[in-house]
């Protein structure tokens, strides 16, 4: 059996279907074995596990996820690929693979037929246009799940990662982090690829925390707060949530609960922490009420 992280046997394979790159889906196919195995010991995969691979290509980490879990669901969008993992993956019987998109699958009906229930591990090679989606879908569903270990685009990586006052901090900075606790495992390059990405990539571990890091009494409000702060970065908080349409208080009433948590009225959302959030959505719920 061929295994893919050679380079020589993706080519043969993929000329052997005459298969077509799909710019739509973001394909880029991973032929580094020494980048497949941190992925297999960042995620912490043992014989015990279930795993959901989101986007098996060809099937290149998936023959070595079948190596060391016990059993592998890999969802796969494009149709063209079906064959081809019927034939990369036909030594292993400990494979599931379906022809669907991840955004539509149901993910907890996965986890009850293939792991009784239990929190399974996701790995993933995401495209840049879709990751955020994804990973968002797959906390904010509260399926059971341990770790998300996934080769993103770098800077999305690093924006998974980054710290108030950084450029790189933002909205997904701070959703990611109320969910899990991020490591980034290793920076990729390009010709780590077939065909070559124009930027460069970086595998990140999230691991899922089994409490939020803070409490607040409207996570949604929280959210909101957070998304439109950052809507609109190079304005004052004040400002940036006094102009979204989501966030239901008065200019006075959002400036009050800023300066109640001894903040300035000039601070940008950029510099509030994640606990600061959380007490504002909490300070904005006590005026409402």
């Amino acid at each position: 059996m061929a295994t893919l992280g050679n380079p020589g046997n993706t080519i043969a394979m993929i000329q052997k279907y005459q298969f077509v790159f799909q710019k739509k889906f973001g394909q880029n196919f991973l032929i580094d074995t020494h980048v497949l195995e941190k992925i297999i010991r960042a995620a912490e995969i043992t014989d015990q596990d279930c795993v959901l691979e989101i986007g098996p290509g060809i099937g290149t980490m998936t023959q070595y996820l079948a190596e060391h879990a016990r059993h592998v669901v890999a969802v796969e969008i494009d149709a063209n690929l079906i064959p081809i993992l019927g034939e990369t993956l036909a030594e292993y019987s400990n494979i599931t693979v379906l022809n669907q998109d991840i955004l539509k699958t149901d993910i907890q009906e996965l986890v009850n037929t293939y792991n009784e229930g239990r929190p399974i591990k996701v790995t993933a090679n995401l495209p840049y246009y879709i990751t955020t989606p994804i990973i968002m879908g797959l906390f904010e569903s509260q399926v059971p799940i341990d770790n998300i270990t996934i080769m993103v685009q770098k800077e999305v990586a690093e924006r998974m990662q980054a710290g108030p006052g950084s450029k790189d901090y933002g909205a997904l900075s701070l959703a990611v982090q109320y969910y899990a606790e991020p490591y980034l495992v290793a920076n990729v390059p390009p010709n780590c690829f077939i065909p070559r990405p124009g930027v460069g990539s970086a595998v990140i571990r999230l691991t899922r925390h089994k409490e939020p890091p803070v409490k607040t009494s409207d996570e949604t409000l929280m959210f909101r707060l957070i998304r439109a702060s950052f809507n609109q970065r190079r304005k004052t908080l004040q400002n940036g949530l006094n102009n979204s349409p989501e966030i239901p208080y008065t200019k006075e009433q959002i400036l009050e609960a800023i300066e109640s948590l001894g903040l300035p009225a000039t601070v940008r959302g950029e510099a509030l922490t994640l606990e600061q959030f959380a007490k504002l959505a909490d300070k904005l719920v006590g005026i409402k009420q």
